[in-house]
């Protein structure tokens, strides 16, 4: 039923549930799974342009980096075929537009990120993406 599956990752602990899922479903249906990380460049106009904002923009490249190292692992100990996507900008329309670039027909992500703040962020962007996306949204919960 699902040939490509792209799920959303960020580390968070809800995050991590999604990924489960979406290597669930792609080892059922033998399916490419796709993950993508997507850095959050909305912020970045109010931090000060020195080297600040080249700490900040790092530590999310690392965290994209660690979580998008996970869904490598869970692909191999899988023998799922696997891409990784790093992406800057607006994430829930980085992630419709990924969708549609790759043939997705399945989009995975939580329903929350780490914090309050990410809560209210990633909520948005469930939201976002299970609006605009053209494909099936599985939203994962704690």
């Amino acid at each position: 039923m699902f040939s490509t599956i792209l799920v959303a990752v960020d580390g968070s602990e809800v995050s991590k549930k999604a990924l489960e899922a979406a290597l669930e479903e792609a080892r059922v249906w033998k399916s490419e799974l796709n993950a993508v990380y997507v850095i959050e460049t909305g912020g970045f106009e109010n931090i000060p342009a020195d080297s600040t904002m080249e700490v900040v923009y790092n530590r999310l490249e690392t965290i994209g980096n660690e979580a998008l190292n996970a869904a490598e692992e869970g692909a191999k100990k899988n023998s799922l075929r696997y891409n990784s996507y790093i992406r800057e900008g607006h994430a829930g329309d980085e992630i419709v537009k990924l969708s549609e670039e790759i043939g997705a027909d399945l989009i995975v992500m939580g329903s929350h990120g780490k914090s309050g703040i990410d809560r209210l962020l990633l909520g948005s962007v469930t939201d976002f993406v299970t609006k605009h996306s053209k494909v099936s949204t599985m939203v994962v919960r704690l």
